[in-house]
């Protein structure tokens, strides 16, 4: 079929089925729609995995926007005063509310599911609700029941049989029930009652001939018969296969999985719930890069409705849009927090944005200070944790932060430099490591001097010094060196430096690399 551009200059919305698991079982049509489409959207946990995106993305173009449709609840129980049910309703509204944003503004969005996008699917919720107002195309996929059957090398039915797919989350009597009376049998939705199949299956009889398939065509597949399978270890991506009379004879055949080592199957489901209205998440990117932004931080981004921050840290965040973004100075933190505190009283979601931890030396601090006002008593604020320069320094050459550290800041722009002097001494007196952050900038030329001067008060000039610069950018520089020589020439506001202890070391990795780590033990 050929999809041509909608008349009414809307977009159009592709339900895109992806197939069981394996990126190479995504069919061809569906391969094309991916790369051609505007906007990615696919569900998710809260943890920020997604099974449909791992499948997709070696057809993502990766400038596309991505809109990551994060499930308020699954298994656990919810404060929505209406229940699950309710909880799932407002999720579906609201995310058909923000696919409905790109389609009104004529952008072609591409819905991942998993499987089919019409068989056990949460594309169907957005479909039911968007397909009256937009175009809408369907692009079946490989269902988990045909992976399954090829997994156990084994046909579900011939001839004449009857194949009926069941819920597992039936009650076992009934399972048993319709397992007595049908041919042959896929079952559903296993992980939560796989022990109540188990019994199902051996009153209805049909227990010797049940096989147990998780993560079908991925290179995690596990075939097994299911009268053997521990309940426990069951995940969300596993089924449960009954052969028919004519196809159950012969023995179990596992066959070789189809999946590439480096795809990326999780399980879909579990999140927080939470109210969709106006707050505010102060969330940490971690130091540069996806890489190091966490499945938390990612969640709270695609939420959000407006992007905070200082202009260097907005353009690190992927461009949507559905959204807002609000660029400033780095000298108006203040400014910054009441802002996006105004935006979420007026029932927006905000996400003020800060490298590293949003606690450590960045926006945090300043945001709750603000909501701390009467006028914004009732906002809700959210710090999500990132991870910070000095973590990220310090795993790059072992465990130098393995003991008691300290983070000072050099910057004497909120703070005196004497209060800054003062707490370098007393943190070098101390015996601590000391990881420093602004150590320097074009302005500020004389404090790494003299900080040097003040750490060679009480550290041996042989004490380690690690030099990390615009860690995880594409020119991330380390460096290990002595405080004696260390040179303040080379320092500049992109680095971190973590200055060892009495006992952090050196040791020597794979091609002379060098290794720095602090005991955890303390002499004496």
């Amino acid at each position: 079929m050929d999809y041509q551009q909608s008349p009414t200059g809307k977009g159009r919305l592709f339900g895109v089925g992806l197939g069981p698991g394996d990126p190479e079982l995504v069919t061809v049509k569906a391969v094309r729609l991916i790369g051609e489409a505007d906007v990615i959207a696919y569900h998710s946990a809260r943890h920020g995995r997604s099974i449909a995106r791992g499948i997709a993305e070696p057809y993502l173009r990766g400038d596309q926007l991505e809109e990551q449709l994060v499930y308020p609840v699954t298994t656990e129980t919810t404060s929505h005063p209406g229940g699950y049910a309710g909880a799932m309703d407002d999720f579906y509204a609201e995310a058909a509310a923000r696919l409905a944003a790109h389609l009104d503004a004529g952008r072609d969005v591409a819905l991942l599911a998993e499987g089919d996008p019409l068989f056990f699917s949460s594309y169907m919720h957005m479909h039911k609700r968007l397909a009256a107002r937009f175009e809408t195309f369907i692009v079946a996929g490989v269902t988990s029941v045909s992976a399954a059957s090829a997994a156990a090398g084994r046909p579900l039915v011939e001839a004449n049989e009857v194949l009926t797919v069941l819920p597992g989350t039936l009650p076992a009597s009934e399972l048993a029930e319709w397992l007595a009376r049908t041919d042959a049998a896929a079952i559903m939705k296993v992980s939560r009652g796989f022990a109540g199949i188990q019994t199902a299956l051996d009153k209805a009889g049909r227990l010797a001939d049940a096989t147990y398939v998780e993560r079908a065509s991925t290179h995690r597949e596990r075939v097994q018969p299911a009268s053997d399978v521990d309940p426990e270890t069951v995940p969300y991506m596993g089924i449960v296969i009954v052969p028919g009379p004519l196809a159950s004879t012969g023995p179990l055949v596992h066959s070789a999985s189809s999946q590439p080592a480096d795809a990326a199957p999780a399980a879909a489901a579990a999140s927080a719930a939470g109210s969709l209205a106006g707050r505010v998440d102060v969330v940490g990117l971690g130091p540069a890069g996806r890489d190091w932004l966490t499945p938390q931080a990612q969640t709270a981004l695609s939420e959000a409705d407006h992007i905070v921050g200082y202009s260097t840290y907005v353009a690190r965040v992927p461009v949507n849009g559905r959204q807002r973004r609000h660029s400033s100075d780095n000298k108006v933190e203040s400014e910054r927090a009441e802002f996006a505190l105004d935006l979420a009283r007026r029932g927006n979601r905000v996400a003020v944005v800060s490298s590293g931890d949003p606690g450590v030396f960045a926006m945090a601090s300043a945001v709750i200070e603000v909501a701390a006002q009467p006028a914004y008593a009732e906002i809700e604020v959210n710090v999500i944790p990132g991870i910070t320069a000095a973590q990220a320094v310090a795993s790059l050459v072992g465990a130098p932060l393995g003991h008691d550290f300290c983070i000072l800041s050099l910057s004497d722009r909120l703070k005196p430099w004497s209060v800054v002097e003062r707490r370098l001494a007393a943190a070098a007196a101390a015996d601590l490591v000391i990881a420093l952050y602004n150590p320097a900038s074009a302005a500020r030329r004389q404090q790494i001097v003299d900080a040097k001067a003040v750490l060679l008060r009480h550290r041996s000039a042989e004490t380690p010094v690690v030099i990390g610069r615009a860690v995880g950018a594409p020119e991330q520089e380390i460096h290990v060196v002595t405080l004696g020589e260390l040179d303040p020439d080379t320092i500049d506001m992109r680095c971190l430096l973590i200055i060892g202890s009495s006992q952090t070391q050196l040791a020597t990795g794979p091609g002379g690399t060098q290794r720095v780590f602090t005991p955890r033990r303390f002499p004496g």
